[in-house]
């Protein structure tokens, strides 16, 4: 089987970005499973592999994917000139490369030249700083890419998915309307079957106010929104439960008995997905046409260039973005033929054990 092309915004040059993107594929073994085409400079990538490495590694300077190599490190080179690099802070200069990556490699993607894209973490006030006009990847992705995106994340013991993204709190309550919370049931049900190989998904829909509302007690969203959403969905055949309150749900256990959970609000979802997961798990923009992964922590300035970035969770977005692509093909093909029923769950993050870890 040929490998697919995945590529890679380089990200935050500043960052561990292009560390944790080197590290990934120190590991040779990387190269079998996938033909990794990252954007950014190879300049760049050389000066962050020497703060970690003495080891060399064979890159391929690309102007354009379609050259890429298989078995080999490729990089679309997305700027000529020397940049000045400023481990641990956020810079304008790294939010314009960044964004110049970012939109290169998106086009590329729209283009089919790459199957799907890994992207490496930016910081949004220095992308902003330099004109860029999106709150994070998400909703670039939503305003470049066909579909009705969806930010989940995903690992081998919880998923969760978001109903609002990156919004101020004071903003959530007013952005909850039935018709979102319907839609995003919707798009999760697609995802969880289309994407990750699920015949009957069960999923979990989480209350916006403390205990649920309790009845309306506290906030009338719970009760006049949110459970009318479940309740519709429900009708339409989806496998769905809820609202519950969040606190309990996580302390007690029960996301365990459900596939994915709806969360109403980004840290509502992130906080116990992370504190589950945290350095294994992956966030996927899900409900897209295009296929869009990328690891579950930021730029973490802190430990920039000090050789203490874990590439764990960018190489679980390679293997995910690879899982995806491939139950995405698979799905298309068995509903393109109505006789050929596929009813084996894929099992998620196969590599994990191709690849030796360290």
């Amino acid at each position: 089987m040929k490998p697919l092309k995945i590529g890679i915004s380089i990200g935050d040059i500043n960052g561990v970005g292009p560390e944790v993107i080197l590290k990934t594929f120190l590991n040779t073994q990387m190269l079998n499973l996938c033909t990794p085409v990252i954007y950014g400079s190879s300049k760049v990538l050389a000066y962050h592999k020497n703060t970690f490495t003495d080891v060399h590694m064979k890159i391929i300077n690309l102007q354009e994917a379609e050259r890429a190599a298989d078995g080999k490190i490729n990089v679309v080179n997305c700027w000529k000139d020397n940049v000045s690099i400023k481990l641990g802070e956020a810079t304008k200069t790294g939010g314009e490369l960044a964004q110049i990556a970012l939109e290169k490699a998106v086009k590329d993607l729209k283009d089919n030249k790459i199957d799907a894209l890994v992207t490496a973490p930016i910081n949004k006030a220095a992308m902003q700083s330099s004109g860029f006009q999106y709150a994070g990847h998400t909703e670039y992705l939503q305003a470049e890419i066909e579909g009705h995106s969806l930010m989940l994340m995903v690992s081998d013991n919880i998923k969760v998915g978001l109903a609002t993204n990156h919004h101020a709190i004071k903003d959530v309550a007013e952005l909850i309307t039935r018709e979102l919370i319907l839609e995003k049931i919707f798009i999760l049900n697609k995802i969880l079957k289309q994407d990750f190989g699920y015949d009957k998904p069960v999923i979990a829909v989480l209350g916006l106010n403390p205990h649920a509302g309790d009845d309306g007690a506290i906030g009338q969203e719970d009760k006049k929104i949110i459970r009318p959403a479940v309740e519709a969905a429900k009708k339409k055949g989806v496998l769905v439960n809820g609202p519950f309150p969040a606190d309990g749900f996580f302390g007690s256990g029960e996301y365990r008995k459900y596939d994915v959970v709806l969360a109403m609000y980004h840290d509502q979802g992130l906080i116990p997905f992370k504190l589950l997961s945290f350095g294994e798990g992956v966030n996927f923009t899900g409900g897209l046409e295009l296929i869009r992964t990328s690891p579950d922590h930021g730029t973490a300035y802190d430990i920039a260039g000090k050789n203490l970035a874990n590439p764990a969770s960018f190489r679980k977005a390679i293997y995910a973005a690879i899982d995806i692509v491939r139950s995405r093909k698979r799905y298309m093909e068995d509903h393109a033929n109505p006789i050929v029923k596929r009813t084996s769950k894929m099992k998620e993050f196969a590599h994990d054990d191709d690849v030796p870890q360290g």
